[in-house]
């Protein structure tokens, strides 16, 4: 005879129903702290990028040049009874270049009686071209001290006048652009006067780009007579040399 056996499957079902432990997930063996995650704030130092102000290229001034500035707006603050003596002590002190490195910075902070009295200094020690004239007529200008710019233009007159050769070709033409954003009716005749006394148009060869400035410039401040004037001289000038040339 033979004998039935039970399967062994009934008995490992019931021993799983027995220890329903077993099916429970079993807790990770990784350690502890290696689980555990940090949130990191990140931090920034400083304004952002697009919050800084502009860099201003090539400005460097020396400590004589800035113990000056400071020096003259004390002065001029208080108002002292010698306050020229004493305006003209701090300046003679400074070289050329910390003279008008302090010059420019006056002009750029709007101190413009301060920077008169400096380019003044400038003038009489070393001379200043017309492109200097002209930063001085536009600083004026944005001051509303257009009298002073109608003096400065006459001080190149008793000063012996412009010279028109291809050195300063550059300086009128920037002092007639300033002088005429100014709104300098009288000024800009006169630049033109000089410049005439100093052969321009007749032995000095006209630019082209000089005259439409001036003409233009003159023309819109109601001179359109002399404008017109200009322009045909112009013609002229360059006609008569064309007619040489083939001849």
């Amino acid at each position: 005879m033979f004998h039935l056996c039970k399967p062994h499957n009934t008995t490992m079902a019931s021993s799983l129903h027995q220890n329903p432990t077993f099916l429970k997930p079993q807790p990770s063996l990784t350690p502890k702290h290696a689980t555990t995650r940090r949130n990191y704030i990140p931090v920034r130092c400083g304004r952002p990028r697009s919050q800084r102000g502009p860099l201003i290229k090539g400005r460097f001034l020396s400590i004589e040049a800035i113990q000056a500035i400071q020096t003259l707006k004390r002065i001029n603050r208080i108002n002292p009874p010698n306050q020229t003596q004493l305006l003209s002590n701090t300046l003679t002190r400074l070289i050329k270049s910390d003279l008008v490195a302090t010059l420019h910075e006056l002009l750029r902070q709007q101190h413009c009686t301060l920077a008169l009295r400096v380019f003044s200094a400038v003038r009489s020690e070393y001379g200043a071209d017309l492109s200097l004239y002209a930063e001085m007529v536009q600083a004026l200008d944005k001051c509303n001290m257009s009298e002073d710019v109608d003096r400065l233009i006459e001080e190149i007159e008793m000063e012996g006048g412009i010279r028109c050769d291809e050195v300063q070709r550059k300086g009128i033409l920037n002092l007639i652009k300033a002088v005429v954003c100014a709104q300098r009716r009288e000024s800009t005749v006169r630049i033109y006067e000089m410049m005439k006394r100093s052969g321009w148009g007749s032995s000095v060869e006209p630019d082209e780009y000089v005259v439409r400035v001036l003409s233009n410039g003159l023309k819109g401040l109601g001179e359109e007579e002399l404008a017109l004037h200009i322009q045909n001289e112009y013609d002229r000038f360059f006609k008569e040399k064309f007619d040489m040339f083939r001849i």
